[in-house]
């Protein structure tokens, strides 16, 4: 979510050599509403049969196999009452949370912004600049579990008033589903920022329980301080924490891939990473897409297949995109090369998304969609032929800041400036 310093225009990539499998799943009956019969109809109908104790054998539903889509449509959701919104995400439940940079959380509940915000942090959040302020929201797995240790429990990523990046917890309120307890902040983690921009922000919890954070390169152009590759620092990294261990506080997963190597922080998870602003779990696959801002010339996309074991360099900035950083060749050896990459030509700073796995649009599956923050271009990935294929399936006027899943796998599109939610649809 940041302009690009210039335009080096060039052919954009269409296809990297990482494979990936085809996506199945079953289709899901729909129940579709029908007139009621008029009198002259039910004459013509043929009699039902009697009822019977014979058990009746559950009709077959052919499989759904995925494949690539070359359009889209988007359907407003909501078109006001909200400020620069900069996430979605749900509790498990019919409601979307929405964050306001700002700093706080607002909840949509059938197709209206309620008045009163879920949290709101403002005291505390600084967003001063334009990758600043409240910039990640991930409710534990067990928020909605009755009784668990971890109930009614989200973790929030947002930039403090002196431009450090906070990872904290909070409670919802006890008597109020749709309140949250601003005094029940406890911090986790804490990072400097040398300069106000690559804050990162993303939050997730894996399927593996864990929770994943996102932190950028600290900023500035070019990487001054390596951030980058350097593995004593969490910045320009993927961090992979243990929120559940130890009540208050985050443990390393003992299978983290830096646990034992020396002067490397056990945190990380991946590493090589500019800017990620934005990145998902493929709900049905497990797989890990992350979007990575480049700096003038290049944005991507990675992915890091569900049975890795971490440890991924992804190339900044050795690299940016699929292309050598500043320089006309470069050690490319142990770099994992983005699955899709495009030049300024097509925009100035990716926005990551996710795959669709949702019921309403069968069509979509298997397809994960990404967009441009500058230009409003939507594009949708898909592995085919020993690669990922991409094409772009809707222009927009919009200044889409992140895409949204909730609690089915339906997906959703920010507007930014003007607060507009839109539902990401089929044109079938």
């Amino acid at each position: 979510m940041e302009p690009a310093a210039s335009v080096e225009p060039s052919p954009p990539a269409t296809a990297s050599p990482l494979p990936a499998p085809i996506i199945t799943r079953q289709a899901t009956a729909t129940v579709v509403a029908t007139a009621v019969p008029t009198e002259a109809l039910l004459a013509t109908m043929e009699p039902t049969a009697p009822a019977t104790d014979e058990p009746t054998a559950e009709p077959t539903l052919a499989p759904v196999i995925a494949s690539p889509v070359s359009e889209i449509a988007l359907e407003p959701i909501v078109t006001g009452g909200l400020q620069q919104i900069t996430f979605l995400t749900h509790a498990f439940d019919d409601r979307l949370f929405v964050l306001e940079q700002a700093g706080r959380i607002r909840i949509v509940e059938n197709g209206q912004v309620l008045t009163q915000p879920f949290l709101d942090i403002t005291d505390r959040v600084g967003a001063s600049a334009s990758e600043q302020g409240l910039l990640g929201l991930a409710f534990h797995p067990d928020y909605a579990t009755l009784g668990a240790a971890n109930e009614g429990v989200f973790f929030v990523n947002y930039t403090d008033k002196n431009g450090t990046t906070r990872i904290v917890r909070y409670s919802v309120s006890n008597d109020d589903p749709n309140v949250a307890d601003p005094a029940s902040e406890i911090v986790y983690l804490s990072q400097e920022q040398p300069y106000p921009n690559h804050n990162g922000g993303s939050l997730a919890f894996g399927p593996d329980g864990y929770l994943y954070a996102g932190l950028g390169d600290g900023g500035s152009a070019n990487d001054p301080l390596r951030a980058g590759q350097d593995l004593s620092t969490l910045l320009g990294k993927i961090l992979r924490l243990d929120v559940n261990a130890t009540e208050g506080t985050f443990t390393i997963p003992n299978d983290n891939p830096y646990v034992n190597v020396a002067e490397a922080r056990p945190e990380i998870w991946a590493y090589g990473l500019r800017n990620p602003w934005r990145f998902s779990f493929d709900r049905a696959t497990g797989d890990f897409y992350i979007a990575d801002v480049g700096q003038s010339t290049w944005e991507e996309i990675n992915v890091q297949p569900a049975q890795s074991l971490g440890g991924e360099n992804y190339g900044w900035n050795v690299m940016e995109g699929s292309h050598c950083f500043q320089a006309d060749s470069c050690d490319q050896s142990g770099l994992v090369l983005p699955i899709f990459d495009y030049d300024h030509s097509q925009g100035c700073s990716v926005t990551g998304g996710y795959v669709y796995q949702g019921q309403l649009y069968p069509t979509l599956t298997g397809n994960y969609f990404v967009s441009d923050y500058c230009t409003g271009t939507i594009w949708r990935l898909f592995p085919e032929d020993g690669g990922w294929s991409n094409t772009v399936v809707l222009d927009t006027d919009l200044i889409i800041s992140s895409f949204g899943e909730d609690a089915d796998g339906e997906l959703y599109v920010l507007n930014y400036w003007s607060g507009g939610i839109f539902r990401l649809t089929s044109t079938n």
